[in-house]
C-alpha cells in the first residue's frame, strides 16, 4: 500500500491531468498493438493521463501535421511512435515555436538514432511507454538547419547528426528491401559503393559567425549527439545537453588518409580515450578535422547528397546549422 501511494504521488508530479497525442506510424506498427503496449504500462506504473489521442501520419505527411494537430488538441505531452523520420518530422513542429509540449518516442525503426543517444528501450514499446509515463521532462538540444538548394531555401531540424559524404552517399546506394529484411546491416552492403560514387569537394565554411575559411572535405557531419547503431560514438564529445554543435570534417582522398582516419576514429578517439578513462577532447589528425561551435554556414562549389538523421534528402549547394539549446522537452 505504502507503494502504492508513492508512485501516485510522484505521479501528480509528472503531470497527473496530462493529455497524451499519440502520433503513430500504421507502416510500421499496429494501433492495436500499441494500445496493449500503453495499456500494460500503465498498469505497471499506475500513472494514467487523462486522456489519449491518436494522430495517424500518412505518406504524404510524416508527422508535422499530425503533431501540429495534437498541439492544438491540447495535448500536453506528444510522443512519437515509429523509426527517425517519424520521430524527426514531430519534432520538426514541435520546435516552430516556443514552449510546445513534451515528447516522449516509442522506437519502431530501423535505425533508431535519436532512441538510442537517449537510452530508450528498443523493440519493446511497452518499456518506452514506461519511460514516458515515469520520466519527467528534462531539457535538450535540437539542431536546426537551413538547406540552400536550386530551388530556395528549406528549414529542417535534426535530432542526431547531419551531412554530405560517405554518410550521405551510402544512404543513397542502400536497397530498400534489403534493408527491410536486414535492418540497420543493409548499410554496410552499400559501403563499397558509397566510397566509389563520393569525392572530395572545396567548400568555404565559417564557424559562430567568424571569418570564411577555404576548405576542402570528402564527408562533413555536424552532430547534436554522436552514437550510432552498435553503440559506436562517431563523435564521442556530442552531448545532447552542452549548447553546442560538433563538426567532422574528413579530409582523406588517399590510401594513407584512409589509414589515418581509422587510427583517429578507432584508435585515438575510440580505444585510448576508453583506456585513459579522461575527460580528454577528442583530438582532430591530418586527415580529420573535429570543432565544436553553436553555429556554422558551408557554401559548397557544386551540389552535394545531404542526409538528415539517416535520410537522404536530396542534392544542396549549402547550409547553415545552429544549436537550439534546450529547445525540447524530452521524457
Amino acid at each position: 500500500m505504502q507503494q502504492r501511494d508513492t508512485r501516485a504521488s510522484l505521479g501528480r508530479e509528472l503531470g497527473v491531468g496530462d493529455v497524451i497525442g499519440l502520433v503513430w506510424n500504421p507502416s510500421k506498427v499496429e494501433e492495436d498493438e500499441l494500445r496493449t503496449a500503453l495499456s500494460e504500462a500503465v498498469s505497471e506504473t499506475g500513472f494514467t493521463p487523462d486522456e489519449v489521442r491518436w494522430f495517424a501520419t500518412t505518406v504524404e505527411n510524416p508527422g508535422q501535421d499530425a503533431a501540429g494537430e495534437a498541439m492544438l488538441a491540447g495535448c500536453t505531452v506528444i510522443v512519437a511512435a515509429g523509426g527517425d523520420g517519424t520521430v524527426r518530422a514531430v519534432v520538426e513542429r514541435l520546435t516552430a515555436d516556443e514552449g510546445g509540449p513534451e515528447f516522449g518516442i516509442i522506437p519502431l525503426g530501423t535505425g533508431n538514432l535519436f532512441a538510442r543517444n537517449l537510452d530508450v528501450p528498443l523493440n519493446d514499446p511497452q518499456k518506452a511507454f514506461v519511460r514516458v509515463l515515469e520520466r519527467r521532462a528534462r531539457p535538450i538540444d535540437i539542431g536546426e538547419l537551413v538547406l540552400e538548394r536550386e530551388s530556395g531555401s528549406e528549414r529542417h531540424i535534426f535530432t542526431v547528426m547531419a551531412g554530405f559524404g560517405i554518410d550521405a552517399q551510402m544512404i543513397a546506394e542502400t536497397d530498400d528491401e534489403l534493408k527491410a529484411r536486414a535492418g540497420w546491416l543493409a548499410y554496410v552492403e552499400s559501403l563499397g559503393r558509397a566510397f566509389q560514387n563520393s569525392a572530395p569537394v572545396d567548400l568555404v565554411i565559417s564557424v559562430d559567425d567568424g571569418d570564411d575559411v577555404q576548405d576542402r572535405g570528402h564527408t562533413l557531419l555536424i552532430a547534436n549527439c554522436g552514437t550510432l547503431q552498435g553503440g559506436a560514438a562517431l563523435l564521442p564529445d556530442a552531448l545532447i545537453d552542452d549548447g553546442l554543435l560538433d563538426l567532422m570534417l574528413l579530409r582523406a582522398e588517399g590510401v594513407v588518409d584512409w589509414l589515418d582516419t581509422l587510427r583517429n576514429l578507432v584508435w585515438d578517439n575510440g580505444i585510448m580515450r576508453k583506456v585513459r578513462r579522461e575527460e580528454t577532447e577528442a583530438q582532430s589528425s591530418d586527415s580529420i578535422h573535429l570543432h565544436q561551435a553553436k553555429s556554422a554556414k558551408v557554401t559548397l562549389t557544386r551540389p552535394v547528397l545531404f542526409e538528415i538523421d539517416g535520410e537522404e534528402i536530396g542534392e544542396v549547394t549549402g547550409f547553415t546549422a545552429k544549436v537550439l539549446p534546450g529547445a525540447l522537452r524530452m521524457r
